[in-house]
């Protein structure tokens, strides 16, 4: 099952990539969970689907160009995968260069619970792994 949810998290990031919205929106639990990520101005955790895609359609409007690229392995951890995203966006103002770290929980095969940390360490140790465990993993 951990490498049928990294593959789902993978389709996930190559839709909103490629801008295939409904495939992207297909791919979440209609009650699905986004837990605010710490200091964003939006600090609100998003509950079902249409409160997320309603701020994934925000953050899309704010810019002309808005990719995620993986820049490291997706790691399984049970139900969870996570994923290191540097997220780069250009458009009306300054252009964006941010790393996060998003652990999603997949049930069902869909997205259930979306969690966003800056830390890569801190987003391993939630899912009860260390950068060691991940390395290893590789």
């Amino acid at each position: 099952m951990s490498q049928e949810n990294v593959e789902i998290v993978r389709a996930l990031l190559n839709a909103y990539n490629a801008g295939d919205l409904d495939a992207f929106v297909a791919l979440h639990d209609p009650n699905v969970i986004w837990a605010a990520l710490e200091g964003w101005p939006e600090a609100d955790t998003l509950v079902g689907r249409e409160a997320c895609m309603n701020q994934y359609e925000r953050l899309r409007e704010a810019f002309n160009v808005d990719r995620g690229e993986a820049i490291t392995d997706f790691i399984a951890a049970g139900d969870r995968v996570v994923v290191r995203i540097n997220w780069r966006a250009m458009g009306r103002g300054p252009d964006m260069n941010m790393e996060l770290t998003r652990v999603l929980t997949v049930r069902k095969g869909k997205i259930f619970i979306i969690e966003d940390f800056w830390d890569h360490a801190e987003a391993l140790e939630a899912v009860g792994l260390s950068e060691q465990d991940a390395h290893a993993d590789s």
